[in-house]
């Protein structure tokens, strides 16, 4: 049930005095993060004009952040990297392998997010290489896409990785296909074996780069930390592989809704009071509470994703430019909304005037520039 409660509106009103109370903990990351959220879609970021060019309807609206953490942002980026990833699809069988690491590792991994996610990256993709280059299993060299969720279904911390690999790969001198056997890709409890390895010992190598705090502030003597991940060889790994029911195309609308959005979302929100703010679970229909808005925020803080370096955002004026995948698989991409009033063209956005850098540098007095004269310039020949 919609309730219109926003994450936007939780720090409009509570931001200021959770940035006052949380002062010590917070980064330049945090605050910008904070302040784009707040400022999306009001005017503090202007406008544009949204118009039909059929009807002629014109619908003017306010200019959105585009942060990567924003609730209500990165539709657009969504489907353009739902239709780039769709495009690259093989025509044969897919599996799902999904990735999991022991919740002491979690901890680690809360605590030290860029060296810990690096590895499990590295760990996985290099797990489903070589058990997959091994004759004994497959002996192809195979692709894989892999996206990684830092939460659970209960929005706990719960880093672990989703991968769409094929049913194959290339033989090692690349001349042809293996495909693996019908509905069974690699064994997991081989990989599971081989991740746990690999991921241990590259944990164990960068212990220089890791630091603990709190809780985990014993982990700061090598020895202790050792004896840590020596416990951790003992016990099971899991790894997930099945292939999807609904093809490849599901895994990818699945991972998707998550590539370019953040755990609480705006649906998520059922109630705000003095106190309590609460929030649906993905699969639950019970609610959580959480401590009051400052909480909300202090999520967005902590469950930051790695920094990133920002796309250049664009404006699709003309959609026959687009390429024939994107229209047919991510027709967000092409237009904004459409026109359901009158008709049914898409409608595309144009920014008002005034509001863009040409806008404001053409507005600003110039000076005229000099009449050319018609007559051809005369080059003096060298002796």
């Amino acid at each position: 049930m919609a309730t219109g409660l926003e994450v936007a509106e939780v720090f409009r009103r509570h931001g200021d005095t959770y940035r006052q109370v949380h002062a010590e903990h917070l980064g330049r990351t945090e605050h910008r993060v904070m302040g784009a959220i707040a400022a999306c879609r009001t005017a503090a970021l202007g406008g544009h004009a949204e118009f039909c060019q059929d009807c002629g309807l014109v619908r003017c609206a306010y200019n959105s952040c585009r942060n990567r953490h924003c609730p209500k942002c990165q539709g657009l980026a969504r489907a353009e990297w739902l239709a780039d990833r769709q495009a690259e699809l093989l025509p044969v069988p897919y599996f799902h392998v999904v990735f999991t690491v022991p919740a002491q590792i979690a901890a680690i991994a809360f605590q030290n997010k860029a060296t810990v996610y690096a590895i499990l990256f590295r760990a996985a993709a290099e797990t489903l290489r070589t058990i997959a280059a091994d004759p004994r299993h497959l002996g192809a060299e195979i692709g894989v896409v892999a996206v990684m969720h830092s939460w659970g279904q209960t929005l706990q911390h719960h880093p672990h990785i989703h991968c769409l690999v094929p049913g194959g790969g290339l033989s090692s001198d690349g001349t042809r296909w293996i495909a693996c056997r019908p509905g069974f890709f690699l064994p997991v409890q081989v990989l599971s074996q081989l991740f746990r390895r690999l991921f241990l010992e590259q944990l164990q190598a960068s212990f220089s780069d890791l630091s603990f705090f709190g809780a985990l502030a014993p982990l700061t003597d090598q020895a202790v930390f050792h004896r840590a991940l020596a416990k951790l060889q003992r016990i099971d790994w899991v790894v997930y592989a099945k292939r999807p029911f609904a093809g490849p195309e599901q895994v990818l609308s699945y991972l998707g809704r998550y590539t370019h959005r953040v755990a609480i979302a705006n649906s998520r929100l059922i109630a705000q009071m003095a106190s309590i703010a609460s929030a649906t679970t993905a699969f639950s229909p019970t609610a959580i509470a959480l401590p009051s808005s400052p909480a909300v925020a202090n999520y967005f803080a902590s469950h930051r994703r790695l920094p990133h370096r920002p796309r250049r955002p664009t404006i699709v004026k003309d959609t026959a430019s687009l390429p024939d995948s994107r229209l047919r698989s991510a027709p967000i991409a092409a237009a904004r909304w459409s026109c359901s009033v009158r008709c049914p063209t898409p409608v595309l956005a144009r920014p008002r005037p005034g509001t863009t850098p040409h806008d404001r540098l053409s507005s600003s007095p110039q000076r005229a520039p000099r009449p050319r004269s018609s007559a051809p310039r005369s080059v003096p020949l060298r002796e």
